[in-house]
């Protein structure tokens, strides 16, 4: 990881190609992305009332806020407007109707002070999206929905793009974890006792990259960066959205980022829909990321920029 590119006058195919090299792009944010972002805020402000959302945990017990988050969140992930927008935006982006696929877009909040940071707000360590049956093409769309800082972003970690990380993955199945959290759902009071895949040493997070881009504005990145969410002391929540997609090109060719450290099984492929017609991938291809994928040599040399340092 050497490059970020700031709205970069770059085709699908190119773009992919330069963020499974490690690089990272930046857009300022457009007409959908915005609409996405109003979207989200009348169902946050909506559910807050006259409390400023960013900064209601100060006035809001923790199961309180939990009950808020929870009574808007999953209609969110789950409205069909949501997906129209996705769909707008990645259509704006550039991305090919027939070939790309997106999940639905969840979204984020990271409270200060770990008032709130379990469940549905949880607070993400370090990790790669692949070490949770992600596949190696698939990329991340990520933007906030409230101004951010520094202190309540997310950061980027890229000593360890081309490093083998020792971690949790290879116990880690997405179906089996889903499947695990309904049993739980229907038994309120059981303790959750899975193990989200994650590093089994210490890190060195620095040196890191923080991207503060204004409100709407995407930073998009390969599912292999590993990234985590700051540790929020700002006294102020940070609310925002992200999605996935995949190409179908890439998928059939079993490309994308190097896979150095995912050794998990199973494959959320399942989850996404075709951008033109919302059709869902080939059961064949899917199966055929059910097994999870092969690791790579230790050495890494990306094909993109190498001469110039980061």
């Amino acid at each position: 990881m050497n490059t970020l590119f700031i709205n970069p006058a770059l085709s699908d195919d190119e773009r992919r190609k330069r963020l499974f090299d490690g690089q990272i792009c930046v857009y300022p944010p457009g007409p959908a992305s915005l609409a996405l972002v109003e979207f989200a805020r009348l169902m946050i402000e909506e559910a807050f009332g006259e409390l400023d959302p960013v900064t209601a945990q100060h006035q809001l017990t923790a199961p309180e806020y939990e009950c808020l988050l929870n009574s808007f969140k999953p209609a969110f992930i789950n409205h069909a407007r949501s997906k129209q927008l996705v769909q707008a935006i990645l259509l704006e982006m550039g991305c090919d109707p027939e070939k790309t696929y997106f999940d639905v877009p969840r979204m984020r909040t990271a409270t200060s002070n770990q008032f709130l940071s379990r469940g549905i707000a949880y607070s993400f360590e370090a990790h790669r999206d692949t070490w949770f049956s992600g596949p190696l093409c698939q990329v991340n769309w990520w933007f906030p929905i409230y101004e951010h800082e520094s202190g309540n972003t997310m950061a980027f970690h890229p000593e360890y793009w081309a490093q083998a990380i020792p971690n949790g993955s290879e116990g880690y199945n997405c179906h089996e974890w889903y499947n695990e959290g309904a049993r739980l759902a229907q038994n309120p009071g059981v303790p959750d006792r899975r193990q989200r895949p994650q590093p089994v040493q210490a890190l060195r997070l620095d040196p890191q990259v923080r991207v503060i881009s204004p409100v709407g504005g995407i930073t998009v990145f390969s599912a292999a960066q590993m990234h985590s969410t700051v540790p929020n002391h700002t006294g102020k929540t940070r609310f925002s959205i992200d999605f996935r997609t995949v190409n179908l090109d890439d998928l059939q060719a079993h490309c994308g980022a190097p896979n150095y450290d995912s050794a998990c099984t199973g494959t959320t492929l399942a989850d996404y829909y075709r951008l033109a017609d919302l059709c869902r991938l080939p059961p064949a291809l899917i199966a055929e990321y059910e097994a999870g994928t092969p690791l790579e040599s230790a050495t890494y040399l990306p094909q993109t920029l190498q001469s110039e340092p980061f």
